[in-house]
């Protein structure tokens, strides 16, 4: 059975973050499934550390992004979801291609939500691994 209680197209999804950071750092909905959704994004100038590595905080905002947009995915429309907290572990560096951030639930409350997302590279090798959880709140007045 499917997580999702609104409509997946891709077309509806990558509209969400036009004219955000999602926008300016070049991620978009690429993949899902009845339980996941991913979200790439380009190892390139926008997204690198001064060393010419996958920045760090590129991979969170990678993380947050996928996991804050499935989140909002699995709620009623009379409700919208907040991050909480996030982690990040970077186990490995990457200086080009494309990353595939895969956000999947470990739980699905009325008031919390909690995601793993794993971050890979094209040879779908761990880059970085994440653990977000979100505020699950109630629309005040009319949606």
């Amino acid at each position: 059975m499917s997580i999702w209680k609104r409509e997946l197209e891709f077309s509806l999804l990558n509209a969400r973050g036009e004219g955000t950071m999602v926008q300016q750092l070049g991620m978009e909905v690429v993949g899902f499934d009845e339980h996941s959704l991913t979200m790439s994004m380009p190892v390139d100038h926008r997204t690198h550390q001064p060393l010419g590595l996958l920045h760090g905080g590129a991979s969170v905002a990678l993380a947050e992004s996928v996991g804050s947009m499935a989140a909002n995915l699995c709620v009623p429309k009379d409700c919208y979801c907040v991050g909480l907290d996030i982690n990040a572990n970077h186990v490995k560096a990457v200086r080009t291609g494309t990353v595939f951030a895969k956000a999947s639930p470990l739980h699905l409350g009325g008031t919390t939500q909690v995601w793993q997302i794993e971050i890979r590279d094209e040879r779908e090798q761990l880059i970085c691994v994440s653990r977000l959880t979100m505020a699950v709140r109630k629309h005040k007045g009319k949606v």
